[in-house]
């Protein structure tokens, strides 16, 4: 049976055949699911998607006209899928639940320290032989408070880090993780972690609740000096109202792996064309926003963790198994 893989990267595409080399057969395509592709998967049971394809409601109804029974998607988010219309449609949805949470976490920590200490503005002057220190001011990590917005597998490495780091810890979620507690988080409301944090670091899914989280209001409460780190998804953050807030002169630094409008953009090379989201474009211009590809997963380990269980899900499901990746049945 040919297994459809859409928006197939390039350094993907051999790492995804070698996964199901002996299992199924395998037909990649480098492009995303959406309402005029998905007519490719047309006489494919079996469809795999990527983080920023698009399977509403319509482009279900297409998939299972085409004789669709699955869509195993190769990340833990999936706010990019219609669960109900899958539902409706006798469409199997599976995901990844979970991967090495190091590989984010430690990728989070990392962009705070570099938003911290200027690291992109450094590498770029020395290439230049220009080795002045002005503009290029720090602050220790150790001592101070760092904000969790989200305490679980991800959430929980970065508190570690932190906590090893010397740093105060405050956490919000809608549940308290106990081995957060242990580390001596101290679990608040939003608008008091905001308040009170020097970094706040995002590790909560995109829900329609959790939809710009940080937004105006938000942005206001937090300290004119603290960090915004996002490694999660780019919906938590209003980024019109990102920019507004930049513009007044507000926050010490910006670190974001992710964007609203990623899917335009990234994992593609736009050095030659002229970028036409004025939003990103301003973003860039800012000395003390750091920005990524959304790259914080992209370690070995993931990798193999990701494409592993992808392969298990076709299994799981030829076999009739619901699992912890099963999304509906």
């Amino acid at each position: 049976m040919e297994i459809l893989a859409y928006g197939v990267e390039s350094y993907e595409r051999p790492l995804l055949v070698k996964a199901f080399d002996g299992h199924h057969a395998l037909r990649c395509l480098d492009v995303n699911l959406d309402e005029d592709t998905a007519v490719l998967a047309a006489g494919h049971e079996l469809v795999s998607t990527n983080v920023n394809s698009k399977a509403d409601a319509e482009v279900l109804r297409r998939l299972a006209a085409g004789g669709t029974r699955l869509v195993t998607q190769r990340s833990t988010g999936f706010n990019n899928i219609d669960l109900d219309a899958a539902a409706r449609y006798g469409i199997t949805v599976m995901r990844v639940s979970h991967y090495s949470p190091h590989s984010v976490a430690e990728f989070a920590w990392a962009l705070a320290q570099a938003a911290n200490r200027h690291l992109p503005r450094a590498i770029i002057r020395t290439r230049d032989f220009d080795f002045r220190l002005d503009g290029l001011l720090g602050r220790d990590m150790h001592g101070k408070t760092v904000g969790v917005v989200g305490t679980g597998k991800i959430g929980e490495v970065f508190t570690r880090i932190a906590h090893g780091h010397g740093c105060e810890l405050l956490g919000w979620d809608i549940a308290e993780n106990p081995a957060c507690r242990e580390l001596g988080m101290e679990y608040v409301e939003l608008p008091e972690l905001l308040s009170r944090s020097d970094v706040v670091s995002l590790h909560v899914p995109l829900t329609p609740e959790t939809h710009h989280l940080i937004d105006a209001a938000a942005l206001d409460a937090m300290r004119e000096d603290a960090l915004l780190v996002n490694t999660s998804r780019g919906g938590l953050v209003d980024t019109f109202a990102l920019v507004a807030a930049l513009r007044r002169g507000l926050l010490g630094g910006v670190a974001l792996d992710v964007y609203e409008e990623e899917e335009h953009f990234f994992y593609r090379d736009l050095s030659d064309r002229v970028v036409t989201d004025d939003v990103l474009a301003r973003l860039m211009t800012y000395p003390n926003v750091l920005v990524t590809s959304h790259q914080a997963f992209f370690t070995q380990e993931a990798v193999d963790q990701i494409l592993g269980t992808t392969v298990r899900n076709v299994a799981d499901f030829l076999a009739g198994r619901t699992t912890e990746n099963t999304l509906t049945a």
